[in-house]
């Protein structure tokens, strides 16, 4: 047995999280000489209890590691412990960070500029649209957006950074062989070749309180900051947040109206220091140390990556930082009225134009 294959083995069994398994490496060497250690030495272990002793004594009587080793094989997934070089430099930052983490997809270096987008499960549609087109800016200025792969405002961060051409991490609560919810199996598909899909569980770990508190860590800690966009006071997005807090990373929140539910959580984050998110400016000018001119500005660049017809080239180049009005659009460009309306708004849609009071327009921006 190797040392990922024991990982593997500890990470099957109750009682030994992240933090025991931290205090019994730390003692007894290596995951290996753990799984070998007799119950008095296991129990000696600071921490170790005598459940977790005698849990961890019985690993082989109650754990099927070949199966899961086989599991692994049949789904194509990757297993990273905290010793190799793919494994989240941010994520091994924080306090209690998962021993082994399964992925689908594969992590990238560019993966350590990653920010996350997190929010309510029951949205507006003021949410899903900023969300989406936060995301879309992120993805296209390169910063990979991690979420949580849920219904609402994660489903609309992923789907944003994957229409960028962007990358994108759904981090799960479950384990692999599990699609939560279930309408979002081709979106982890589209995520799993585009990104990565990874968890900490192992297969045939379903969903429960306990495993959507443990994602939000993992969310938290693989960012170097975590945006929130619509949240109720009790939200569980304001746990991503609060992890985020807790591992010294910046916590950003998007405000909304005054009377909606749905942004109290975010209000509550603005009073309490967290910064107010009203465009990625933002977000890039709070990491401009670490971003600096890698992160492309769809109000300067043209964007080339993007899927624009060739009319709406032509009015991308006809806008400028100072607004434009549909007649001056249609006069520089000389496009059939029809067409430029038609063309601004899959234009908005794409994040490289933006509408302000008294219909007019300039590049890039959130509307």
């Amino acid at each position: 047995m190797n040392e990922l294959e024991a990982l593997v083995a500890l990470n099957l069994i109750d009682h030994v999280g992240p933090v025991r398994l931290r205090q019994l490496r730390a003692e007894l060497g290596s995951a290996v000489a753990i799984l070998a250690a007799r119950r008095g030495t296991l129990h000696a272990v600071p921490g170790i209890g005598a459940e977790t002793a005698e849990a961890i004594g019985n690993w082989e009587k109650t754990v099927d590691l070949a199966g899961e080793l086989q599991r692994i094989t049949n789904h194509g997934c990757q297993i990273l412990i905290d010793t190799d070089p793919e494994y989240p430099a941010l994520l091994t930052q924080i306090y209690d960070p998962p021993s082994v983490l399964y992925v689908r997809g594969r992590l990238t270096r560019e993966d350590r500029n990653a920010i996350a987008v997190v929010g309510s499960r029951h949205t507006t549609h003021y949410g899903v649209e900023v969300a989406r087109k936060l995301s879309f800016q992120l993805g296209y200025a390169g910063i990979t957006v991690v979420s949580g792969g849920a219904r609402g405002i994660d489903t609309a961060a992923h789907l944003g950074a994957l229409a960028s051409s962007g990358r994108t991490i759904v981090v799960l609560g479950t384990g692999l062989n599990f699609v939560f919810p279930p309408e979002n199996a081709a979106l982890f598909e589209r995520i799993a070749e585009n990104g990565a899909v990874l968890t900490q569980f192992p297969f045939n770990r379903p969903a429960d309180k306990q495993t959507f508190p443990i994602r939000n860590r993992i969310v938290a800690g693989l960012t170097l900051g975590t945006v929130v966009v619509e949240a109720t006071p009790t939200s569980g997005s304001l746990i991503t947040a609060n992890f985020a807090l807790e591992y010294g990373r910046q916590v950003f929140a998007v405000p909304g109206r005054i009377d909606s539910p749905r942004s109290r959580g975010c209000h509550e984050l603005i009073k309490n220091g967290a910064k107010l998110c009203e465009g990625i400016d933002d977000i890039l000018g709070e990491f401009e140390y670490l971003f600096g001119t890698q992160a492309r500005d769809t109000r300067t660049q043209p964007p080339g990556s993007l899927a624009l017809s060739d009319p709406e080239r032509q009015i991308w180049s006809a806008l400028g930082t100072d607004p434009r009005s549909i007649d001056d659009i249609l006069n520089t460009t000389e496009l059939p009225a029809s067409t430029v309306n038609a063309c601004l708004i899959g234009m908005e849609l794409k994040c490289v134009v933006r509408q302000l009071p008294g219909h007019v327009f300039i590049r890039g921006g959130i509307a």
